[in-house]
């Protein structure tokens, strides 16, 4: 996979990109990350990237010319194929599991990073396949919400974990919150790891974590069972601990 991500600072992605699994899955191949320059595809001597919104009002607006023009450069210059070309904005979908999967499956993608009071409508009609939000809120702009997006769909590719985890196992890829986890040492200041997990019984211990999976999504985000894929010892499971997280809470109010 390609991710080309336009923007006119380049350094906070390269600040990023170029550390930890990122930095090695580029260096394996595992996939081709790259920072692009706004400001190379701009014709002036200020290589200006905004400019005054029409009909008035604050702030700036990104322009239309620089932005076609990166978008088509890159396009160009890629044998084959249709990319994604994504827009970071607040207007956009909600980001999520489901979608970093969808993207994960494209073989280029190219973001473009807003800034200031967005991009001119132009860009959104005519340009972008797809809005994507990483949430409810504004940033100063769209670099952190795309290292959101490409660290989540990168993670996803084969090759790019090595043997340093699974995301098969990770909040919400199985539609639950991940179950809690341990390391050395087995007891710090009194605190014990669950002796199930120190029992080497590998059938009780997969067992147990579906069962605190299903626990804390239950208490933390119970949204989530709604769609959640589940068995029927899931569900059987679930109304017991349902059962006793109603008990605790009336106690609790008592």
């Amino acid at each position: 996979m390609k991710i080309e991500i336009i923007t006119t600072f380049p350094q906070i992605i390269e600040a990023v990109i170029g550390e930890s699994i990122l930095k090695r899955a580029r260096d394996r191949g595992a996939i081709e990350i790259e920072a692009v320059n706004l400001r190379d595809f701009t014709h002036d001597r200020h290589h200006t990237t905004d400019d005054e919104p029409y009909g008035g009002g604050p702030g700036m607006v990104m322009k239309c010319e620089p932005v076609f023009e990166a978008v088509e450069t890159l396009i160009a210059r890629t044998r084959g194929g249709n990319p994604r070309v994504v827009l970071m904005t607040p207007q956009g979908r909600r980001f999520d599991q489901s979608v970093a999967k969808e993207l994960a499956s494209c073989a280029h993608i190219i973001i473009i990073c807003g800034r200031y009071e967005g991009v001119d409508e132009r860009i959104r009609e005519h340009l972008v396949t797809e809005e994507i939000s990483i949430g409810d809120y504004v940033l100063t702009g769209g670099e952190i919400a795309a290292l959101v997006v490409t660290d989540a769909v990168a993670r996803l590719l084969p090759g790019v974990l090595g043997d340093e985890s699974s995301p098969e196992s990770e909040s919400f890829s199985s539609g639950l919150l991940e179950y809690p986890q341990y390391t050395r040492p087995a007891d710090f200041r009194g605190y014990r790891v669950p002796e199930v997990l120190l029992s080497g019984n590998h059938a009780q211990i997969e067992s147990w974590r579906r069962a605190q999976s299903l626990e804390r999504t239950l208490r933390r985000r119970p949204d989530l069972l709604e769609v959640a894929p589940l068995t029927q010892d899931d569900r059987r499971l679930l109304s017991e601990l349902s059962a006793r997280v109603a008990k605790e809470d009336s106690n609790a109010d008592h």
